[in-house]
Parts: C-alpha cells; structure tokens; sequence
C-alpha cells in the first residue's frame, strides 16, 4: 500500500523527440514541486522545438492544482501544444488549460 501512495504524489516526465514532432508525455500530479520540474524539463525542450508541433501527453495524469495548470497554459501559450487525452478527467484539464 505505501508504494501506491508514493506513486500517486510523483509526476513521471517523458520527453519523446521526432523530427517534425516533440512529445512531453505527463504521468501522475502535476502539483506542488513537481510543477517546477515540468518547467525546468520545458525549458530545456523549447531551445530545441524550433518549427516542430509539440504534443503533451495527458492520458495518464491523475491530477492538476492551479500551478500545474498554468504551467500547462504558459506551455501551450507559447507553443499551440496539442494534448493527448484518454479520459473525461484529462479532457476537462485541456480544456481548462486551452481556455
């Protein structure tokens, strides 16, 4: 039971670089620090996105606070991100985000 609690409050990042796409796939909270290491992983990425359509993987977040949000929406602002949904919980979040 302790392993499951520890895996619901970590953020698991993914980057996936194509040559006409990048992909950052997303799982667990992005909540409290782990809003910072999606920063930080993004601010490395966007040096080298240049013309390529980046994707953000949602279909395994389990949960956003504000900050992850507009995290979400700095990205995605800069960017035109696409997200990649799989459930009504990760569908609300992107349109959250793209609001």
């Amino acid at each position: 039971m302790a392993w499951r609690r520890k895996s619901q409050t970590i953020l698991r990042i993914s980057v996936d670089q194509k040559p006409e796409e990048a992909v950052i796939a997303l799982e667990g909270r992005i909540a409290g620090p782990w809003v910072a290491e999606l920063k930080r992983v993004w601010a490395g990425l966007a040096q080298s996105l240049k013309a390529r359509k980046l994707l953000i993987d949602l279909r395994n977040t389990t949960y956003a606070d504000a900050s992850g949000i507009q995290a979400l929406r700095e990205i995605h602002s800069q960017t035109a991100a696409q997200f990649v949904t799989s459930t009504p919980w990760t569908e609300y979040l992107a349109e959250e985000v793209t609001r």
